[in-house]
């Protein structure tokens, strides 16, 4: 395994005459959770889309464990290992917890839709459902679910991608101060601390979140890369305070 698992190398992202990213680098290190913070339009999403094929960069390379993936459509890129979250909810509303699940699998895995390896399908469908404390819920329609259930459970869709790296889009969006605690806890039992996967990259607006599970943070702000470190190094920067934080997020 490379010493990162996922690096992003001079991404520039241009759309006409519109910089959205200018030279941004990132790392996200084996069983690491590594922030991606800073304002709306920062160009936390387009980094996200590029990472994951829906967007091709101007310039730049993207790598995962040290293969270059960056001309990989985004379907190779998922069967690879990444999976992601969106900023607003994409459930299958219709279906049920189980069949959101098993939908993922099925998607992510070759041969998946036709039937294949339907057993194993099941078997990583029930691992995911006991590992997020999700089987009392299994077999109630996603629509039915309260906005923390519903963030759990798109958790629970990428986790049934397998994934080597999870791409986590504003999960704390709508949650309440307890449904954010509990989130928290899914999130530090997910991250695969001791195989080194998989490891997670974090966008999220809620500060006190991003510092108590993140390894490393990096900042964006008007698509630069304005600083990168240690949550308390985050925390202290002059930089990050005057165009993020603001003094009273670090008092």
């Amino acid at each position: 395994m490379a010493d990162n698992l996922l690096e992003v190398n001079a991404i520039t992202v241009r759309f006409g005459g519109v910089t959205a990213l200018s030279d941004v680098d990132l790392e996200v290190a084996p069983g690491k959770i590594t922030g991606l913070i800073g304002p709306n339009g920062a160009g936390k999403t387009t980094l996200f889309n590029t990472i994951t094929g829906l967007q091709t960069p101007t310039d730049g390379r993207v790598f995962l464990d040290g293969t270059d993936i960056t001309g990989w459509a985004p379907h190779k890129r998922g069967r690879s290992g990444i999976a992601r979250t969106f900023q607003r909810l994409e459930l299958f509303r219709g279906l049920t917890v189980y069949d959101n699940l098993l939908a993922t699998w099925e998607a992510a895995t070759p041969g998946g839709v036709l039937g294949r390896n339907r057993g194993r399908a099941r078997a990583r469908v029930d691992e995911v459902l006991e590992q997020l404390d999700l089987v009392n819920v299994k077999d109630r329609l996603a629509g039915q679910l309260s906005t923390g259930l519903g963030r759990v459970v798109e958790l629970g869709r990428a986790m049934c991608a397998q994934p080597r790296v999870l791409l986590l889009d504003e999960p704390g969006a709508g949650l309440d101060p307890s449904e954010t605690s509990k989130f928290r806890d899914v999130l530090l039992a997910v991250c695969g601390r001791d195989t080194g996967e998989p490891a997670i990259l974090l966008v999220e607006h809620d500060v006190g979140l991003v510092m108590e599970v993140c390894d490393n943070i990096t900042v964006l702000d008007f698509g630069q890369r304005i600083a990168s470190g240690t949550p308390k190094q985050i925390r202290d920067d002059p930089a990050v305070i005057a165009a993020y934080l603001g003094e009273g997020e670090v008092a």
